[in-house]
């Protein structure tokens, strides 16, 4: 492993400060820099932007984030063993690095940060998914990021980019879909990490588009989206007869068969039956 900075080696800094990753945080340490650095890469050019990254660790992404050029970085961590470790990053790298120790879920990152920002996170597996769908789904759009890289076990990975028919298509993937142009940028074995987690992980890269792909209100979507998936082996006129009564009208009103199940809807459709809902 080559370096990248004139900071030590993260095995170095892990024993310095023992650090042991811990479950009930969801930790799962990327000690390679080269490969942090990759993944920084995936958010693309940083120059111009303040990047937020959520359970940086030891920090190893975030140098890899700051070797890229990103103007400043804002590091959320919740393990306050990590905050030492993080300090060091920061004065290597005078002005370019804010740590705010606390928990993500509470934290209003701009706050802290200057538009455009961008989110780039080994996220911790306990909370990963709940913060993406907070991402996705804020009262104004745009959001207050450009786009998102994350790491996400592969499962999940799957489902955000997920396409009709299959079986990980289902709410993650309309929520982004709708609002993002998603692809699973690179993937990683259980073997990169320490300790090694019991599945494969994936990088996803989300770019929010400047406004929703289909009209309909949030709200109405998320709804109906909630209804459908809930009872996905269900045909649509029984898994949605709790929202209307003439569900099989609006259904048929708006292209969709009654009998066809959510898993068979693409994202234009649900848009649709929103607007119907609504109008």
């Amino acid at each position: 492993m080559s370096a990248i900075d004139s900071l030590p080696p993260l095995r170095e800094v892990i024993a310095t400060h023992q650090l042991s990753a811990r479950k009930s945080l969801g930790q799962n340490f990327l000690l390679d820099l080269n490969l942090t650095a990759k993944i920084a890469r995936q958010a693309g050019d940083l120059a111009d932007c303040d990047v937020l990254e959520i359970g940086p660790g030891p920090g190893g992404l975030t140098r890899g984030l700051l070797t890229q050029g990103a103007r400043k970085v804002l590091a959320v961590e919740k393990d306050s063993r990590c905050i030492p470790a993080l300090r060091e990053i920061a004065a290597a790298y005078p002005g370019r690095l804010k740590i705010v120790e606390g928990d993500a879920l509470l934290i209003d990152p701009m706050a802290h940060l200057t538009s455009p920002v961008r989110v780039a996170a080994n996220l911790p597996y306990n909370v990963g998914t709940e913060l993406l769908v907070r991402w996705l789904t804020p009262p104004i759009w745009p959001p207050f990021w450009q786009s998102l890289t994350l790491m996400f076990q592969r499962e999940v990975a799957e489902r955000i980019v997920a396409q009709p028919g299959s079986k990980t298509y289902g709410r993650l993937a309309i929520l982004a879909q709708w609002r993002a142009d998603t692809r699973i940028a690179m993937s990683l074995p259980p073997g990169a990490f320490t300790p090694p987690p019991k599945v494969s992980s994936a990088v996803v890269h989300l770019t929010a588009l400047p406004e929703p792909r289909f009209p309909a209100n949030p709200r109405t979507l998320e709804r109906i989206v909630a209804a459908a998936f809930n009872q996905r082996r269900k045909m649509l006129r029984a898994a949605l007869k709790g929202l209307a009564p003439d569900i099989e009208d609006r259904l048929q009103s708006v292209g969709l068969r009654p009998t066809d199940r959510a898993e068979q809807v693409p994202l234009e459709g649900f848009c649709a039956l929103a607007r119907s809902f609504d109008s």
